[in-house]
C-alpha cells in the first residue's frame, strides 16, 4: 500500500488539493478557481463538471508540487459544501437554472431561492427539531420540493441528485458505485437520515413534506456511510483525469466545515472535549461541537453521530454570511472593486496600522449586523436582513477600511452571541480556528478579544485538508482508529489569547450590537 494521502476540499468559488504523508505532514497544496453563477438575486449556481475539472487540476497541480509517485498514493478523500448536483438517469447533467435550461445543474449551498418550501417543510416533526426547530434554504430538503414544484420537468428526468461531496465521490469510484458512495456525513446532517450512522432514509418524513418519490428521483439508499469507510477503488476515468494509481482508496465525502473540525481537532484529547469549539470561518462560518452524547437545542444542527468524528455526536451552529459579507463590503464601496485576496490582505494591513493609532475605537461610529443573508444561529432566519447605522459620504480608502473593520466586529460580536446559546457554550474555553478568517493575525486576534476566548491556530497546514486527509487515511487502514490518527498526525499551533485592555471596548461593542437586534425587531414590526 501507499503511503501518501490526497485531500481534496471544494469550497465556494475554489477547489484544493493537498498531498500529504502519514504523519500529517503537507507536502503541497493547489488551488483552481470554479465560477459561480447568479442569474438571479438569492440563485447560486455552479456546473459539476466545472467543479470536477478544478478539482482534477488542482489534484495535477499538488502531485507535480509534491514530487510523489502516483502509484504510492494510498487514499484520496473529498470534502464539499453542500451544493445540490443533479443528475438525469444516465447520469448526464440535469439544468436547475430557473429561467429556462442553461448549463447549471448544481444548485450552491447559499442559494436561497427555497426560502418559502423551508419554512413549509418545517413541521412538527423531531427530524425539524433535530435541526434547531426549523429547516434551512441551505439543506437539500426545501432545495429539492422547490425543483418538483417550479422545473416538475427536471423532476421527472432525475435519476441521481447529489450533495457535492458525494458527487465528487461518485466521479472518483467511478461512477458505477451510485447508492454505495452517499456518506452519512451528508445524508445525516442535510438529508434528514437516521442521526448515527449507518442511518436509515427517513421516507416517512419525505413523504409528510411532499416528496414521497424522491428516493427514487435522486437515487438515494437505505443507509448512509459512515464517512471513515471506504467507497470504493479509483475507477478507471479518474485515475486519467487525476493522474493517480488503481490501488487508491476512495474515502466516503464529508461536509467541508465537518472537515475543518476533524483537522483542527487533530493533536487534542479526545476525552476532553467539552473545552473547546471549533470555528471553521470562510465564505460562511461554522461552529463545531463534539460530544459522547446526542444534544439538540434551537437554533442549532444536530446531534450527528459519526458525522466527524468516529463515535462522536457533532452539533453545528453558525453565520450564512462571513467572507461572503466581508467580500460584499469591498464590492459596494467606491474604493472596493473586485474582492481579491490581495485586496483583504491589503485592508487588513492597513486596518493595523490605523488600530496602533488609534486604537479599538477605529471605525465608530459604524456599526453592522451582519445578516446580510439570513441568520442560522442563534434565532434561524433566512429572511433576516443586515443593518449598517453611522454611515457618512466618505468615499476614501480609508472609509472602506473603516465599514470593513466593523464589519469584521459585528461578525466576531455574532459568534460570541452563538456561544453563549450553545448548550455547552459557557464550557468553551477555546476556538480551533481554521478557514480564510485564519490568514491574517489581525482577525483571530479580534476573535479572541470579542469573544473572551482564547485561539488555536494551525501552522504551516491547511486545517480542512488535513481533516479530509485524516478521514482518507481511515478509510484505507493506515491508523487502527482516530485516536490513533490525531495523535500521529498532530499539526503544530499557536495560541492567541484575548487581551485585557480591549475587553471594555469589545463590551461595548457587542452591547451595540445587541441594541441594534432590538431595534431591528422593532423597525421589523413598524413595517409588516
Amino acid at each position: 500500500m501507499g503511503e501518501y494521502i490526497v485531500a481534496v476540499d471544494v469550497g465556494t468559488a475554489s477547489a484544493r488539493a493537498g498531498v500529504f504523508t502519514a504523519d500529517g505532514r503537507q507536502l503541497a497544496r493547489a488551488v483552481s478557481p470554479i465560477t459561480v453563477l447568479q442569474p438571479e438575486p438569492g440563485h447560486y449556481e455552479q456546473v459539476s463538471d466545472d467543479i470536477w475539472q478544478a478539482v482534477m487540476t488542482c489534484v495535477r497541480a499538488a502531485l507535480s508540487e509534491a514530487d510523489i509517485d502516483a502509484a504510492d498514493v494510498a487514499a484520496i478523500g473529498f470534502d464539499a459544501t453542500c451544493s445540490l448536483v443533479v443528475r438525469d438517469r444516465q447520469g448526464l447533467p440535469l439544468s436547475i437554472s430557473a429561467g429556462g435550461p442553461g448549463v447549471a445543474d448544481t444548485m450552491l449551498w447559499m442559494d436561497h431561492r427555497a426560502n418559502a418550501e423551508a419554512l413549509e417543510t418545517s413541521i412538527d416533526d423531531a427530524v425539524v427539531t433535530r435541526f434547531g426547530g426549523r429547516l434551512s434554504p441551505e439543506m437539500q430538503l426545501p432545495k429539492l420540493l422547490w425543483l418538483k414544484r417550479r422545473l416538475p420537468e427536471t423532476w421527472t428526468r432525475m435519476g441521481l441528485a447529489f450533495d457535492l461531496c458525494d458527487y465528487l465521490t461518485w466521479c472518483a469510484t467511478g461512477r458505477e458505485t451510485g447508492n454505495d458512495s452517499r456518506s452519512h456525513s451528508s445524508l445525516s446532517s442535510k438529508w434528514a437520515y437516521e442521526p448515527a450512522a449507518p442511518g436509515a432514509r427517513p421516507d416517512d418524513f419525505y413523504r409528510r413534506i411532499g416528496l414521497a418519490d424522491l428516493a427514487e428521483r435522486a437515487g438515494l439508499p437505505a443507509q448512509s456511510r459512515a464517512p471513515s469507510q471506504p467507497a470504493g477503488r479509483l475507477g478507471e476515468a479518474a485515475q486519467r483525469d487525476l493522474g493517480i494509481s488503481a490501488n487508491c482508496v476512495v474515502a466516503s465525502g464529508l461536509i467541508d466545515g465537518y472537515a475543518g473540525a476533524i483537522g483542527v481537532f487533530c493533536g487534542t484529547d479526545l476525552a476532553a472535549l467539552s473545552g473547546k469549539a471549533a470555528l471553521v470561518a470562510g465564505t460562511s462560518s461554522c461552529l463545531v461541537t463534539f460530544s459522547e452524547m446526542a444534544d439538540t437545542h434551537p437554533g442549532c444542527w444536530g446531534g450527528f453521530r459519526d458525522a466527524g468524528l468516529p463515535g462522536l455526536w457533532l452539533t453545528e451552529a453558525g453565520q450564512s454570511a462571513s467572507g461572503a459579507l466581508l467580500d460584499h463590503v469591498i464590492r459596494m464601496h467606491p474604493q472596493g472593486g473586485a474582492p481579491s485576496r490581495e485586496k483583504h490582505l491589503q485592508l487588513l494591513d492597513h486596518i493595523a496600522g490605523r488600530l496602533g493609532e488609534e486604537g479599538p475605537d477605529y471605525g465608530l461610529p459604524l456599526a453592522l449586523l451582519p445578516d446580510f443573508h439570513g441568520a442560522r444561529s442563534p434565532v434561524p432566519d433566512p429572511a433576516l436582513t443586515g443593518v449598517i447605522v453611522g454611515m457618512t459620504l466618505d468615499t476614501s480608502f480609508d472609509g472602506l477600511a473603516k465599514l470593513y473593520w466593523r464589519a469584521c466586529v459585528a461578525l466576531a460580536c455574532s459568534i460570541r452571541q452563538i456561544l453563549q446559546h450553545l448548550p455547552q457554550g459557557g464550557r468553551i474555553e477555546s476556538l480551533l480556528m481554521t478557514g480564510g478568517f485564519a490568514g491574517h493575525p489581525l482577525i483571530p486576534q479580534l476573535y479572541a478579544d470579542v469573544t473572551g476566548r482564547a485561539i488555536r491556530l494551525h501552522e504551516g497546514r491547511d486545517a480542512v485538508l488535513l481533516g479530509t486527509a485524516v478521514n482518507a487515511a481511515l478509510a484505507a487502514g493506515l491508523y487502527r482508529d482516530i485516536a490513533d490518527a490525531s495523535a500521529r498526525m498532530t499539526p503544530a499551533t499557536k495560541t492567541v489569547a484575548p487581551r485585557a485592555e480591549t475587553a471594555r471596548a469589545h463590551a461595548r461593542d457587542y452591547a451595540v450590537f445587541l441594541a441594534l437586534q432590538q431595534q431591528r425587531e422593532a423597525l421589523s414590526a413598524l413595517m409588516r
